[in-house]
């Protein structure tokens, strides 16, 4: 096996020992003389007078520009070889730093060439001093600039058509989360009715939705939920969902009955590897007739419990235990209760962006909680639907950025009648 070195010639080489190649290459560079360095360097060289008058130049930096020699030493100054702009930039702060710091350096200019064409360079200069300290001439080094200037031009357009893409994806975005929601909420008879959806990041599409429609004669169907995850996936899912649930109140308007068919519905099309679900709480309006106000049956999954905001200032969470998510088990259990709506009472229900949703202004970061949510309402008791979103609205303002997740907000009163609402 041959173990020779990188020459092939299978001979060890003594440290020390050059080959004739590196011993010929080595004393052409001693050879080298400093003013062919000065005149064939990779970046031009520049000398001037203070006033700017070119006293020497190197040959690369006439090659760039297509000058003679003679066309510009003693003839011409520094600011002539720049364009309009440049000329500007030098005499109103180049100059000036010049001779206040003594030196500037890496100065993006523009030289003109002679055939009219822009030179874009980087510029740095010295004030060279005599041994009494007193500025004798500036010396200059300019450095090609076109492939420098070629990579920023070539990732500002990269960066600009980013930024339009990014405003299209946030229109694309905005126009698909306006069609997972309603339109407008149905007018129901003897009920307020306001809802509002809080969109935590343009980028991406969120997952949370609602809906209010009517039944049977003189039934109204409405639901509030929120998909996991966020993005195109999710609005799939969404999409479905909303469908879905119109689709089996209709069969069976018995909310326990519908939620179980939307869990099918999803444990079929999502048991892959990518499993989707969500929670969900469904609503069956039913009104009372000769008692007034609103019979109310809700089924959840999973879903936290909706706020009961009585007209006498009480608060109480309308608890359905034990509902599991929708869409991960095949016969998901579904928990449902009963309440009655009366004359000023309120209803609320959301999504958990909201009680997820950290606190900025508190420093600590803590996420806003069940309990604070709570307390809340308990302020706001009693109150109309419009109010109740209004408030709900102002509060997700406080949270600034805290807030991870989109929001929902669903609420229906009884609206009182006009004779209390005077008193």
């Amino acid at each position: 096996m041959n173990t020779g070195d990188a020459t092939g010639s299978g001979e060890h080489r003594p440290p020390g020992k050059q080959s004739g190649a590196d011993h010929a290459a080595f004393s052409a560079l001693l050879e080298d003389s400093a003013e062919d360095l000065y005149e064939h360097a990779p970046c031009g060289y520049l000398s001037t007078l203070l006033d700017g008058t070119i006293a020497k130049i190197n040959t690369t930096l006439l090659d760039w520009l297509g000058h003679d020699r003679g066309d510009l030493v003693g003839r011409r100054t520094f600011s002539d070889l720049l364009t309009v702009g440049g000329r500007l930039y030098h005499e109103t702060h180049f100059a000036p730093l010049l001779r206040i710091q003594g030196e500037v350096s890496g100065i993006a200019l523009e030289l003109k060439t002679t055939d009219g064409a822009r030179l874009p360079v980087l510029v740095t200069s010295t004030v060279k001093t005599g041994d009494d300290g007193r500025p004798l001439l500036i010396r200059t080094t300019v450095f090609d600039a076109r492939d420098r200037r070629a990579y920023e031009t070539e990732l500002l357009r990269a960066r600009r058509q980013a930024e339009r893409e990014r405003e299209e994806l946030m229109r694309l975005n905005a126009t698909l989360q306006q069609t997972l929601l309603p339109p407008t909420l149905v007018n129901v008879p003897g009920l307020d009715v306001a809802a509002y959806y809080h969109v935590a990041s343009t980028d991406m599409v969120g997952g949370d939705f609602y809906d209010l429609f009517p039944l049977s004669a003189g039934t109204w169907g409405l639901f509030l939920g929120d998909v996991c995850g966020k993005g195109a996936a999710a609005a799939a899912v969404t999409s479905l969902a909303r469908y879905t649930l119109r689709a089996a109140a209709v069969y069976d308007p018995d909310p326990a009955a519908v939620l179980s068919n939307l869990n099918t519905v999803l444990n079929h099309e999502y048991n892959g590897h990518d499993p989707r679900f969500c929670t969900v709480v469904f609503g069956l309006l039913t009104p009372e007739g000769e008692h007034g106000g609103f019979r109310i049956t809700l089924a959840s999954g999973g879903h936290p419990p909706a706020l009961l905001l009585h007209a006498d200032g009480s608060v109480e969470q309308v608890d359905t235990p034990g509902g599991q998510l929708i869409g991960v088990l095949p016969d998901a259990h579904i928990a449902t209760a009963t309440v009655h709506l009366a004359a000023g009472d309120t209803l609320l229900l959301y999504t958990d962006g909201v009680t997820e949703a950290r606190q900025a202004r508190t420093g600590t970061g803590d996420r806003y909680g069940d309990e604070a949510l709570l307390d809340f309402a308990r302020a706001l008791a009693p109150t109309t639907a419009s109010e109740a979103v209004a408030a709900i609205r102002d509060l997700l303002d406080t949270f600034g950025t805290g807030i991870d997740d989109d929001t929902a907000v669903l609420a229906i009163n009884v609206p009182r009648p006009p004779s209390e609402e005077q008193q």
